[in-house]
């Protein structure tokens, strides 16, 4: 028996229904009776990848499940507004990493806005408000003069200064998604289109304010994903580093000059390159990847390391099939996914290098 709303995740040469059903059933499998999604049952959840794999539920129609997994998220807030960064198979009192990053708590406004789009549910909307509030304050208490975003707290309460730019970018576009539930909720938030322009300044002026790890293809594509690149800058990013991190016919490597390609990068460039209006080379990149499916559980091995014919390391991820999820599910129109991804339907930042506004010396 198929999942629900399984046409829109046909992709000739990447999913039939069967297979796109399979690998739906495959996250569902993995997901616990709380809600928790860990990347594989006697590993790890974290916030991000939870969320990753909830909006995947969601763009196969399986709303009650995505649903669960939010309520978990509710349930086992921090009072600071965060979450921390691992906990072992989901267990909220089992926590294996007590610090709390920055990325991996905003991604729950994404989440809740592409639940809502997906299923028009106002109560659910008014449900979740507070906790997508609270964690967008909790990650702008990180927030340095620059517009950057600090990347993690530690659990002594240290923050960290430095900034990661895909953490950051994928923050851009948390904000943007907290920004439109608040629009949604006649609830103006002119702090966060501050902050989110100014984190926009940043990331599109100066990379010399992230850490540098030019190396992972992540640094790479996320700033064109995360909305803060686009139109003929993001087309300029994503040529110029294009054979560095491509491997024809196998995928997007994580990191360079290492072997090793991987289904999680490799289907949000996909992603990456359907939002920039190339659908073709998004197809193809996902077309590459599907030597990683597995044809039992319907799920995807994290990577692949092609100097040694070696799938490392031996682990079948709840992310990496969310991820390839939602490519598909970009490509085949689904309107949630699209609307959170191609950013034209989301509220914009106050970046002052786009209203011909100068930017402060140093300061958001």
């Amino acid at each position: 028996m198929t999942t629900p709303r399984t046409e829109h995740l046909v992709l000739p040469g990447v999913l039939t229904a069967e297979q796109a059903a399979a690998t739906v059933r495959g996250i569902l499998a993995v997901q616990r009776e709380d809600g928790a999604i860990p990347w594989f049952r006697g590993h790890h959840l974290d916030p991000w990848d939870h969320t990753e794999a909830a909006m995947a539920l969601d763009a196969a129609g399986e709303h009650e499940a995505a649903e669960r997994a939010y309520a978990w998220l509710a349930r086992h807030q921090n009072d600071d507004g965060s979450w921390y960064a691992a906990y072992a198979d989901g267990a909220f009192d089992d926590v294996t990493d007590r610090g709390r990053e920055t990325n991996f708590v905003a991604y729950v406004a994404v989440g809740v806005w592409h639940h809502y789009l997906s299923t028009g549910d106002d109560t659910f909307l008014d449900r979740m408000w507070p906790v997508v509030h609270a964690a967008i304050e909790y990650v702008l208490r990180l927030q340095q003069p620059g517009g950057q975003i600090g990347w993690r707290r530690d659990d002594d309460g240290t923050a960290a200064t430095d900034a990661l730019l895909t953490g950051s970018s994928s923050i851009h576009q948390a904000l943007r998604c907290a920004l439109a539930i608040a629009e949604e909720r006649e609830e103006a938030q002119p702090d966060w289109e501050l902050a989110a322009g100014a984190l926009r300044h940043a990331v599109r002026r100066h990379p010399e304010r992230f850490l540098d790890k030019g190396r992972y293809s992540m640094d790479w594509y996320y700033p064109v994903l995360g909305g803060a690149l686009t139109g003929v800058e993001a087309k300029a990013r994503i040529e110029g580093a294009w054979d560095r991190f491509v491997v024809p016919g196998l995928g997007v490597r994580c990191v360079v000059p290492n072997p090793w390609v991987t289904g999680g990068e490799s289907a949000e460039l996909a992603l990456t390159l359907w939002a920039m209006g190339e659908s073709d080379r998004a197809l193809e990149i996902l077309q590459s990847i599907q030597h990683l499916r597995d044809a039992e559980s319907g799920l995807y091995w994290t990577g692949y390391v092609f100097e040694d014919e070696a799938i490392w390391p031996r682990e079948l991820t709840t992310w990496t099939a969310g991820s390839l999820l939602l490519a598909v599910a970009a490509l085949g129109g689904h309107e949630a996914t699209c609307a959170v991804f191609a950013g034209d339907q989301l509220p914009a930042g106050l970046d002052p290098d786009c209203c011909g506004q100068a930017p402060a010396a140093d300061g958001a």
